[in-house]
């Protein structure tokens, strides 16, 4: 949400210019700035809920249908190109698993409007680094913030590190912190115990 926020704002051209120039900008509204969610999980819809209560028309894609009259939905292989069609700005909370490794190639990158801006907290394995690196030196697309990558932490000699439209960040969009694991996990000793249902199961089928 907050990244989304400073590239709708563009306060990455305030934050870098501090040359005594005082420019104003009029920046959209947000309904006027399309965003697609790719990956509709728990974190999903907590950012789509977030974005689309600040205003933003929010779109979010998932495999499989979901239902939720408060959010557009779309799902499968049409409604992602749909998805991807109309974003300028681009979200990925998607996990990694077969169906999703490189989902976002060099086809799809192309669907997107030029000067649109992709931002990467799910898997770093959901991207083809060399196609996005292609698309952004040719401008199609404006900017990328990365959170994940395929090997980390990223090399230091990794191309991302040294592009001017990308943003690195190293994995910090969630991190398990011992003082709350600690207790989801007595939690799920203590249902194991009484034989209840544990909390955050993965499917091993659908790979999260």
């Amino acid at each position: 949400v907050g990244h989304s926020l400073r590239h709708h704002l563009g306060m990455d051209c305030d934050i870098l210019r501090q040359d005594g120039a005082w420019v104003h900008r009029v920046t959209p509204l947000a309904a006027e700035r399309p965003v697609t969610i790719l990956g509709m999980g728990t974190s999903g819809y907590a950012c789509a809920t977030a974005l689309s209560g600040l205003g933003f028309a929010v779109t979010g894609w998932s495999r499989t249908l979901k239902r939720d009259r408060s959010l557009r939905l779309l799902h499968g292989e049409d409604g992602l190109n749909t998805a991807l069609r109309q974003a300028q700005i681009v979200i990925l909370l998607l996990p990694a698993t077969p169906f999703t490794r490189r989902l976002i190639n060099a086809s799809r990158l192309a669907y997107l409007p030029q000067g649109a801006v992709l931002l990467n907290a799910g898997r770093g394995e959901l991207i083809d680094d060399i196609a996005l690196i292609a698309s952004l030196n040719s401008g199609h697309l404006c900017h990328a913030t990365l959170d994940v990558f395929a090997s980390e932490p990223l090399p230091s000699t990794h191309p991302f590190w040294a592009h001017p439209r990308v943003t690195v960040t190293p994995h910090i969009a969630s991190t398990t912190r011992p003082s709350t694991a600690a207790r989801v996990l007595a939690e799920n000793i203590w249902r194991h115990t009484i034989r209840q249902p544990l909390l955050h199961l993965v499917d091993r089928n659908n790979g999260y």
